[in-house]
């Protein structure tokens, strides 16, 4: 398959990670005299002032209620207007990427992965927190309709396992912020989705529950009681590969 045809069948965008691609574009058009950053600044501005003069007219509609002018033009200068500009950065940054992805060194394309939360990870209970915090469980450890606001504030990124065909595991990491279209962590498993994503080291399956990431680094590699008398499996200890995911999507015919 021409590499030039691979973007043109992604149909439906999950999660893109603009910031990351944004540096990956840069870091590709190194050596030239204006980087990739300024012309989506560019060709964003141009395409955000023709979208302004329409907003302009769309609101003169204001001053039949008794808003006046000024009014009208402050609603298309703040709100209104800063998220006309920042959805067309976004897509800019999209575009761009899209079109040099195949170019860009050390992006991989992952298929055919199926994506699971690790039981007990920070990831699991980001998942299941707004169901739980339904739940009145008077006897709970902790506060269940704070938990999603806790773990928003303690992780950015979320890790979950990712499995092909024959079983080889892998740990893909997702930016929290970067879901678009209203998809989140729980809607991954339910899609067949291709992955674009830069390998950035190693971690095993054990390393992800929230207990091993609140534990001391030197006291998280040490093995347990159980572990040693030989009551514990010990599959969660490989190191697999980890994955910063870039985007997420939809193939045509996947």
């Amino acid at each position: 398959m021409s590499k030039s045809l691979r973007p043109a069948r992604l149909v439906k965008i999950v999660y893109f990670d603009e910031e990351s691609a944004s540096d990956l574009l840069d870091i590709t058009a190194g050596g030239r005299e204006v980087s990739s950053t300024e012309h989506i600044q560019e060709r964003a501005k141009e395409a955000h002032a023709n979208a302004d003069a329409a907003l302009s007219a769309r609101l003169k509609w204001l001053s039949f209620f008794g808003a006046s002018a000024e009014v009208a033009a402050g609603v298309k200068g703040s709100a209104v207007g800063r998220n006309i500009l920042n959805k067309t950065i976004s897509n800019t940054i999209l575009t761009d990427y899209l079109d040099k992805s195949v170019d860009i060194e050390g992006v991989a394309r992952l298929e055919g992965l199926r994506v699971t939360a690790s039981n007990k990870s920070a990831a699991y209970m980001k998942m299941y927190a707004p169901y739980m915090s339904m739940l009145k469980l008077e006897d709970a450890p902790i506060s269940l309709n704070g938990l999603s606001e806790m773990l928003a504030t303690a992780k950015g990124y979320y890790e979950l396992l990712a499995r092909d065909n024959h079983g080889t595991a892998r740990i893909l990491r997702f930016n929290i912020n970067a879901f678009r279209n209203s998809y989140g962590l729980v809607d991954l498993a339910r899609m067949n989705l291709v992955f674009d994503a830069v390998r950035v080291g190693s971690a095993s399956e054990g390393s992800l529950t929230m207990e091993a990431e609140m534990a001391p680094s030197d006291a998280s590699t040490l093995p347990s009681v159980e572990r040693l008398v030989g009551r514990a499996e010990i599959n969660d200890t490989a190191e697999l590969d980890v994955y910063d995911v870039i985007l997420a999507g939809v193939m045509h015919g996947s």
